[in-house]
């Protein structure tokens, strides 16, 4: 009898060690899924979409009268019409736009205040172009250099803010280029801070658009000198050339420029009823026919697109079942708003569909890219927003259930073998 135990006993022991060593594979009925979420969970919460691109949208019947030109929608990031848009060319004052994002950025990270006082070089008093007048050795706070670019468009004011900012022109323009590559801007190339002619300087229509965008989405406070009809330096009162600020037809920017190998352009942003579009002109061969042109554009926009925002910032969605973690769930929420473009009436046709998962396996980190929301007008996706998980969840000090079980069976067997036997009848052993 002992000896038929000892016989069965080992099979049994192996029979309690792979019950314990792979649970998954006889109590898990999605092991492919498991796989597949925790590849996922390797992905973190992206920045920004700071290399995206617009989607294009149907362009109707519009027709505009420039070498290159583009609308977007400044929510969404949608195209809504396009001519040439990929077309380089000489940027002229446009390059102010990215020279005031860093400065922008600097003020944001504290590296730079407003009333910082900005000793002006010879370098960028003797500049070329369009002036702010600064005189050499003079000390002008770093507002005062804000205004001079963005309502004056002093080239010599792009200088001074550059050299305070990195010790010289040429490293600052690095970091323009930098910040250009790191916008998705993939057809555009600084040389200076200011735009006159320079070798191998360029930009397009598309890529002024997504700068502008981002620069007034990251921004906002840049807004209100873009948007001041002039400025007096030095007593010389000097008016912003963007003449659509004077129309009243919601135009609160953002740039011209010219050069005579490029001819007119003008970068135009305007605000109606939630919406904002961004037209973009290039090489107008007059100066006073860039205006019209983005405001035909801007016109086209307004009328016939609506901008929705099918998911809100942070809204919720599941929850979703979490595996081997010390919560059992987890409700998700939207990294961003889902802003959408779509033409006018169309509004009720778009769709939010999430994507989830059937379970995560924990540990989750907190922002972690967990899964997406599509958002589809009439069977076409326009955007995705990836859901994070709105907190840490941490491993679980205890193992899965099937593991528990297992080890619940592999003691109760054991105990029940122990106590057979010791409840055996023991035989006496013979005298010898």
């Amino acid at each position: 009898m002992i000896h038929a135990f000892k016989k069965g006993w080992i099979p049994v022991l192996f029979l309690i060690i792979f019950f314990i060593t792979f649970p998954n594979q006889i109590f898990s009925k999605t092991t492919k899924i498991s796989k597949t979420t925790k590849a996922s969970q390797k992905a973190k919460a992206p920045q920004k979409t700071e290399t995206s691109q617009p989607t294009q949208t149907a362009s109707g019947g519009l027709q505009c009268n420039a070498p290159s030109a583009v609308l977007m929608d400044a929510l969404s990031g949608q195209v809504l019409y396009e001519q040439n848009p990929q077309l380089k060319i000489a940027p002229a004052s446009f390059v102010k736009i990215m020279t005031l994002y860093l400065a922008f950025d600097a003020l944001r990270a504290g590296q730079l205040k407003m009333d910082d006082m900005v000793t002006v070089s010879e370098k960028a008093w003797r500049v070329k172009g369009s002036k702010m007048f600064i005189k050499v050795g003079e000390r002008v706070k770093v507002e005062e250099l804000l205004k001079g670019i963005a309502i004056s468009s002093g080239n010599d004011a792009c200088i001074a803010l550059a050299e305070h900012l990195s010790g010289s022109e040429e490293v600052f323009v690095s970091k323009m280029n930098e910040k250009a590559s790191l916008l998705g801007l993939k057809d555009s190339q600084f040389k200076n801070t200011h735009g006159m002619p320079a070798d191998g300087q360029y930009i397009t229509a598309l890529d002024m658009a997504i700068l502008a965008r981002r620069y007034i989405e990251d921004h906002p406070e840049a807004l209100p000198l873009h948007s001041t009809t002039e400025f007096e330096y030095n007593r010389i009162r000097q008016q912003n050339r963007n003449t659509l600020l004077q129309k009243n037809i919601g135009v609160d920017g953002l740039k011209t420029g010219h050069v005579e190998e490029a001819g007119y352009h003008l970068a135009a942003t305007a605000k109606r009823d939630g919406q904002r579009m961004i037209a973009v002109v290039m090489s107008c061969d007059r100066v006073k026919k860039r205006a019209p042109e983005a405001q035909k554009m801007l016109e086209y926009g307004f009328k016939n697109f609506s901008t929705v925002e099918a998911v809100k910032k942070e809204a919720s969605f599941g929850p979703v079942k979490v595996r081997r973690g010390k919560l059992n769930k987890v409700t998700l929420t939207a990294a961003e708003a889902g802003w959408v473009t779509v033409a006018k009436g169309k509004e009720n046709s778009v769709s939010v569909t999430p994507e989830l998962p059937k379970f995560v396996v924990a540990p989750i980190q907190k922002n972690q890219v967990i899964a997406k929301v599509l958002i589809q007008n009439e069977g076409k996706v326009l955007k995705q927003v990836n859901l994070l998980s709105p907190l840490d969840v941490p491993k679980s000090i205890l193992p899965s259930w099937p593991v528990m079980v297992a080890i619940i069976l592999g003691i109760v067997f054991i105990g029940f073998i122990w106590f057979w036997w010791r409840r055996r009848p023991h035989k006496p052993r013979p005298l010898r």
